[in-house]
């Protein structure tokens, strides 16, 4: 198997058109990532948001598995969880992380690394609040990444939520699930190209200050 990445797929080839370039990060990070963010949903390309999320295990070795981006500002790159999940437990232990965000269809990918801690109450509380009913439930309803017997009895783990908060009750954040952040030392734009020709920029931290590079692919 072996993509051609001399254009950038159907709907894709004005993000095809202009090769990535350090210049296109004079404004730091942030808006080129934001940007292609844009571009990638304005491509329809699936699960905009998803994100390569990765941590070490008690062992030192790497662990990886997709989650959902919820924010990205200038404090870094935000998603949410059950704290007690194995990511959650092994972020508490080495508090730092790798996500990549993996846009196949138009042949572009971004890697940020750095720092994780802990969003506030308060913005944990305000996404919450925003998530679908059953998603609330299903926060209380599962012990995330622990084992369970079958998936009926994960089911009526979630009536017994239903039936502890109603159906007009409102659902409280449970104290076991909130919201981590990325705090960015480094981020990497990847573009593909013909012949293996990639474009890769990498900017980093460096005494205080972003340093940026092109890469060789």
């Amino acid at each position: 198997m072996r993509v051609d990445y001399a254009n950038a797929g159907p709907g894709g080839a004005a993000f095809a058109a202009v090769d990535l370039e350090p210049e296109h990060l004079a404004g730091g990070w942030l808006p080129l990532l934001r940007q292609w963010l844009a571009e990638a949903v304005a491509a329809e390309v699936p699960e905009p948001n998803a994100m390569v999320l990765g941590t070490v295990d008690e062992d030192g070795r790497p662990v990886t598995r997709t989650v959902l981006c919820k924010d990205i500002d200038a404090d870094g790159v935000t998603f949410f969880t059950n704290y007690d999940s194995n990511k959650g437990r092994q972020l508490a232990a080495v508090p730092y992380a790798s996500a990549t965000f993996a846009w196949l269809p138009v042949h572009r990918q971004v890697t940020v690394r750095g720092p994780v801690m802990r969003v506030s109450a308060e913005e944990t509380a305000e996404y919450w609040h925003t998530r679908p009913r059953g998603s609330r439930l299903g926060a209380w309803a599962s012990r995330q990444s622990q084992p369970i017997e079958s998936r009926a009895a994960l089911e009526h783990a979630m009536v017994e939520a239903g039936d502890r908060f109603g159906v007009d009750k409102d659902i409280p954040v449970p104290p076991f699930w909130g919201g981590l952040r990325i705090s960015p030392e480094s981020v990497e734009f990847w573009q593909g190209r013909a012949d293996r020709l990639h474009n890769r920029v990498l900017t980093r931290l460096v005494d205080g200050r972003w340093s940026t590079v092109r890469l060789q692919p």
